[in-house]
């Protein structure tokens, strides 16, 4: 694996390549590294807070599930809420749930808090709220916690085959 040097305040840090970084170096797309310190429990606010950028920008990653415990991946914005029923409904779901964290790691290969959509574990249908597609660029987890990657939100659509949908709930 790689590593890619960041200096971060006066010292230098080694952040190793992801899944998810070989998977984006992989089909050419240019993206920003944004690493920062983690919080537990901090989520995509505290890491927009620590970055300095619009909640709104930064894209949470949530392992979900439908009624039949089948997977599925929902790009949202930070400073929002999926609603399950909307979600469940605009995709033709009975219901959607969130998973326990532990499932979720299983299914995604990455720690809850360092989930990325990209390079995961298992195959799982991505949906997108459809605002995001909008914005210029967004900051996404690069498969670690406590890592970000700035991307063109085209390339969730490109390289995930992710599915636009209108689910969101403000904060």
């Amino acid at each position: 694996m790689a590593n890619t040097r960041h200096k971060i305040g006066h010292r230098v840090a080694h952040i190793s390549e992801t899944p998810a970084m070989q998977l984006l170096k992989a089909h050419h797309v240019t993206f920003t590294e944004h690493p920062y310190e983690y919080l537990e429990h901090g989520g995509a606010q505290h890491s927009a807070q620590a970055l300095g950028l619009d909640p709104f920008a930064v894209v949470k990653t949530l392992v979900m599930q439908d009624q039949d415990a089948k997977p599925l991946l929902v790009l949202m914005h930070g400073n929002r809420t999926v609603s399950t029923k909307n979600l469940a409904r605009q995709i033709g779901a009975k219901s959607v749930e969130p998973c326990r964290p532990e499932v979720a790691n299983r299914h995604s290969g990455y720690l809850v808090g360092g989930t990325s959509p990209f390079a995961t574990r298992k195959d799982m249908p991505v949906y997108i709220e459809e605002s995001i597609l909008a914005l210029p660029k967004i900051a996404i987890n690069g498969g670690r916690r406590g890592y970000l990657v700035g991307i063109h939100p085209q390339v969730c659509i490109t390289l995930l085959n992710a599915k636009p949908v209108q689910c969101a709930l403000t904060e």
